[in-house]
């Protein structure tokens, strides 16, 4: 007879918590209008506090736009926006079919070490650095 105090939870991994916030993030993107989304709040606390813009500013703008189509604002508003959106569909890719062939999820330390991923994030903080120059 199997104990059952020895059953485990499985844990779930971190890419898979990224890739799920990511994908109801993009979600949510296709919910807000595209029209109106200048006009919203300053969401970003840091924006807020001292009125430069942090390394993500634009991003919300910028999925929004990517998923109604709007592919040349979703750029102005964050170069790394449509980058982001296809990283998460690819993070989301890799989770289900991990899933499905009842592998472990990716390793989400090994993802961020390619050089891909560590070109594209010093990128994205030349782009940042730069832009908040531009603003002071």
């Amino acid at each position: 007879m199997p104990n059952l105090l020895d059953r485990t939870t499985p844990r779930v991994a971190a890419s898979e918590l990224v890739a799920a916030g990511g994908v109801v993030a993009i979600g949510a993107a296709f919910l807000l209008s595209p029209d109106h989304i200048e006009d919203g709040p300053v969401l970003c606390p840091f924006r807020r506090l001292t009125g430069l813009p942090c390394p993500g500013c634009g991003l919300t703008r910028s999925w929004v736009y990517a998923a109604h189509g709007w592919w040349r604002e979703s750029l102005s508003s964050h170069p790394f926006g449509l980058f982001l959106v296809v990283a998460v569909g690819a993070l989301a890719t890799m989770v289900l079919a991990a899933r499905w062939r009842r592998r472990p999820a990716p390793d989400l330390n090994a993802l961020a070490r390619r050089p891909l991923v560590l070109g594209v994030g010093a990128a994205w903080l030349t782009f940042a650095v730069v832009r908040l120059a531009m603003c002071l």
